[in-house]
């Protein structure tokens, strides 16, 4: 054999142990940033191989602790900066508005079907009324004379009420 098999495997000893250093230097910045821990973002933070990673059993038993505790863990809440209120306020101020909008055309669309549906029965009474004066015959009045419909008497007399409803409420 040729060269120092000693000096190699003191090498790569060195080699591995500055890796696992790495690792753990990496764990730590991981843990400090409150990322997620994962083999590949430790690979990437510690700058080594996922297969070191998955064979070196003191890390891989680490890693796969801290993500069961991780797992476990509810999130921490996320605090409130004074540069994050406006935005928060914003976004609630704008929902409210939207869910005011919505209100307003839902009552809209309900008013306007109530509207056509008064509209309708409207014209179905005025059909009614019309065909009924022309059957009806003439009431004789107290002279003799003949007398409006007890229906007209009843039209005249809602129409006067609504003239004189209508003034009140122009004067006030």
């Amino acid at each position: 054999m040729r060269g120092n098999p000693d000096n190699l495997r003191r090498a790569a000893a060195r080699k591995s142990a500055a890796a696992q250093a790495r690792a753990e230097q990496g764990l730590r910045e991981m843990i400090r940033a409150n990322e997620q821990i994962t083999f590949r973002g430790l690979a990437q933070t510690a700058g080594v191989s996922l297969d070191f990673l998955y064979r070196c059993a003191p890390i891989r038993q680490r890693v796969e602790h801290l993500r069961t505790q991780q797992q476990n863990t509810p999130p921490p809440a996320a605090t409130t900066t004074h540069g994050d209120a406006p935005s928060s306020v914003v976004r609630t101020l704008t929902a409210q508005l939207s869910a005011l909008k919505q209100r307003h055309r839902d009552e809209v669309h309900q008013l306007r079907n109530a509207l056509e549906a008064a509209k309708g029965e409207i014209l179905d009474l005025r059909r009614r009324l019309g065909h009924r004066r022309d059957i009806e015959p003439p009431h004789p009045g107290r002279d003799g004379h003949p007398s409006p419909s007890p229906t007209a008497a009843r039209t005249t007399l809602n129409a006067t009420e609504n003239r004189s409803l209508a003034d009140a409420l122009a004067n006030g």
